[in-house]
């Protein structure tokens, strides 16, 4: 994790493997291979989305395929979860992993089926499913939303195809551990802090991660410490966290560039005070604007 000036980016709790990314690119239409012949073309859009991975079976036949290679696997004491980790560990077994659909749920609410852009990322999709998961397991999903899957595609499920470019898995806690802290913060202090920006931002209304605010939001709480680090301060200095806000930059010019404001406002007086940093969220992935500051409300004069 950086452990630089507030302004460096983190790193991955998960290997990014950065040097494996295709150049990003705006989006662009493509025909609809689920429009039953119709000529109208879908619009790609990128994604930023913060979930968890789950395995279904698309069909009644890998289903019983997959029961016969449990039944030549070596899983006595093991839970139907480790069972289905083992299986799908097998190399022997990779054929099963790459049948399987692949689902993104978001707050419990199945959101995308994904696919790996690069098939040797099937491996992140197997690691995502964890042989003993816990509820603070989370995956970070960035890459291209297509048209609706066909309803054969994964048991009747219509929802957005994903191909996704980067895929990492990691735990709320490995997160937490990972931030770097704020100076005259205790280490509880600090981590409730960190949780209730992380959860502030995850429950955000109909965050899937899709629109520019969402994907921002997202970027920043994965990989820009300084956002954390602020409220931990700004909480020991008696304000609560009120606002989290995104809104289109002034200054983007021909990129989409927004700005993310969080408002701190002080539990005695009801003063508000407001930080803000600027993401670029015109490609796929998104990066700072400088670092994060105050921010100050246009007023008008007459």
């Amino acid at each position: 994790m950086d452990t630089a000036p507030a302004t460096a980016e983190l790193d991955s709790p998960a290997d990014t493997h950065l040097d494996r990314i295709e150049p990003a690119h705006t989006p662009h239409e493509v025909p609809c291979p689920t429009c039953s012949g119709q000529t109208a073309a879908l619009r790609l859009s990128d994604v930023y989305a913060i979930g968890r991975i789950e395995a279904r079976f698309p069909s009644l036949a890998v289903e019983k395929e997959f029961a016969q290679s449990i039944g030549r696997a070596v899983t006595d004491g093991q839970t139907d979860r480790e069972t289905f980790a083992t299986v799908l560990s097998d190399p022997d077994n990779r054929y099963l992993a790459r049948a399987l659909c692949w689902v993104l749920t978001i707050r419990e609410l199945e959101t995308y089926i994904v696919l790996p852009r690069d098939p040797s990322d099937l491996d992140r999709l197997i690691e995502a499913l964890r042989p003993r998961p816990s509820p603070g397991d989370l995956d970070v999903v960035i890459g291209t939303r297509g048209p609706l899957a066909a309803p054969a595609m994964c048991n009747g499920l219509v929802v957005p195809v994903v191909h996704f470019d980067q895929l990492y898995s990691f735990d709320r806690a490995e997160l937490m551990g990972a931030l770097p802290r704020s100076e005259g913060v205790g280490d509880d202090q600090f981590t409730a802090a960190a949780e209730l920006v992380l959860d502030r931002i995850l429950h955000i209304a109909d965050n899937a991660g899709a629109t520019d605010e969402h994907r921002a939001l997202n970027y920043l709480a994965m990989r820009y410490s300084e956002i954390y680090r602020r409220t931990a301060t700004q909480f020991e200095a008696n304000f609560s966290l009120t606002g989290v806000d995104v809104r289109p930059s002034s200054l983007g010019g021909g990129r989409s560039i927004v700005d993310c404001i969080f408002s701190y406002t002080d539990r005695r007086t009801s003063f508000t005070e407001k930080y803000f940093v600027a993401v670029d969220v015109t490609e796929r992935f998104p990066f700072l604007i400088g670092s994060l500051g105050p921010y100050y409300d246009r007023t008008s004069t007459y």
